[in-house]
């Protein structure tokens, strides 16, 4: 495909976010919550972001929504289709919401209005940005119903929240945020709090809304197994900044950042023995409110120098290629596993052996 002429908008590139920082006014001082993350998103892609609680992943995409309190101190720029939408007034980012860009909460019971059913909730989506009459938005909504896997659409339709599981509501919010077909859609934690059978059919109904849509995704999720076969690219956050962006093999197979080896260390995998131990990251993210110099990750990392403490890396590119890390000696952790440099946990040897004898 062509590349656009200089100055014209490429109509692939859907989401471009540069320089964006947040932050918060607090009694302690400016909490930096976001801190010059850039990045783009291009029409068919699925984004994975990842990180602690509280990295930034989620203000990051409440401010391109227009969500965040008006007390927010935002800057960079955020742009979707190339329209500016950061300092857009309310009337013309509310335009935008669900219509170009949707978000699926982390709590549907957040999104979702207890005294009106979920055809109603539903087909209020589409009545606000379409001119279709009641009885076709209705429509709609059973239709959308049906799309994300509820059983029964036409009888759900007219049942209340509280009627619905937990892996039901997600689905209705799922379907609202399909509703308008919007090219971009942000899911903010979707499967927090459900089993893994119900996770299953959620991120089926989330992959049904993008094939339905043609939507590009962001996935924003602390729990890397969720990703793992849902998105092309991941970015790593982790106060506030991008420390490590690149494909899905870069992230899992060659990670050149100690906290995403780390993030790795602490996910089970079904292919190691029952007695091998996870590889905690000891201590806490750093206060966001006067950061001291260096690398955020450096009270945590275990091959951190005195470099590390007293200079922030930046995000560069590894090996010349897309993948790129914010870690002073990226080039050391080539080939490394999350035990090579987090030392796990160790068992007592009778215990092993007890459970080397049920396997």
């Amino acid at each position: 495909m062509s590349a656009a002429p200089p100055g014209a908008h490429d109509p692939d590139l859907l989401l471009q976010i540069d320089d964006l920082t947040v932050g918060f006014p607090t009694d302690d001082g400016l909490v930096q919550a976001v801190r010059g993350v850039s990045y783009e998103l291009r029409r068919g892609e699925s984004l994975g972001i990842v990180g602690e609680s509280g990295s930034g992943k989620s203000v990051t995409s409440l401010a391109v929504m227009g969500l965040l309190p008006q007390t927010a101190k935002i800057t960079g720029s955020a742009k979707v289709h190339g329209r500016e939408v950061l300092g857009l007034s309310d009337a013309a980012i509310s335009k935008i919401r669900g219509n170009d860009i949707a978000m699926i909460f982390q709590d549907p019971l957040t999104s979702l209005n207890p005294a009106f059913t979920v055809g109603f909730q539903l087909a209020e989506a589409v009545l606000v940005h379409r001119e279709v009459t009641k009885k076709e938005a209705h429509k709609r909504a059973v239709e959308l119903l049906d799309l994300v896997g509820i059983p029964f659409p036409e009888q759900r339709a007219h049942a209340y929240p509280h009627e619905l599981s937990g892996g039901m509501r997600q689905r209705v919010v799922i379907a609202i945020a399909m509703a308008n077909n919007p090219s971009i859609i942000i899911a903010d934690e979707p499967t927090t709090a459900l089993d893994v059978t119900v996770q299953a059919q959620v991120m089926e109904s989330l992959q049904a809304a993008r094939r339905e849509t043609g939507a590009a995704l962001i996935l924003i999720t602390h729990d890397l197994g969720v990703i793992a076969g849902h998105v092309d690219r991941v970015n790593v956050m982790y106060a506030g900044m991008l420390v490590e962006s690149g494909t899905v093999d870069d992230i899992f197979y060659s990670p050149r950042m100690p906290y995403s080896l780390g993030l790795l260390g602490s996910l089970p995998r079904m292919d190691e023995a029952r007695h091998e131990r996870l590889t905690p990251i000891l201590g806490t993210p750093p206060s966001l409110v006067n950061m001291p110099p260096g690398c955020p990750f450096a009270p945590r990392c275990p091959m951190a120098e005195d470099l590390c403490r007293e200079q922030e890396p930046e995000l560069r590119p590894v090996d010349g290629g897309p993948h790129a890390a914010a870690c002073h000696f990226s080039d050391r952790l080539e080939g490394a596993s999350p035990a090579d440099l987090f030392k796990a946990p160790t068992l007592d040897a009778d215990l092993i052996a007890d459970l080397e004898e049920q396997q």
